[in-house]
């Protein structure tokens, strides 16, 4: 399982060796400011097709967008 935590740029440095030293965490590292951001925009994303999907958003269509273009 994976499991994504937001901590304060000033306690990362603790964080890291805390969750380093748990023997059942197989991985930790940090995420760049790109991969966080992208993170976030597929989370926006993933939202916006859940609520279109229940009809209480309505989404561009294709070529809505290709128009704006």
């Amino acid at each position: 399982m994976k499991v994504l935590v937001d901590i304060p740029d000033n306690e990362i440095t603790f964080a890291m060796k805390v969750l380093n030293s748990l023997s059942f965490v197989k991985k930790a590292k940090p995420l760049s400011a790109t991969t966080a951001k992208l993170w976030d925009d597929l989370k926006e994303a993933a939202e916006e097709v859940r609520l279109h999907k229940q009809g209480k958003i309505k989404l561009k269509s294709a070529q809505d967008l290709l128009n704006e273009l």
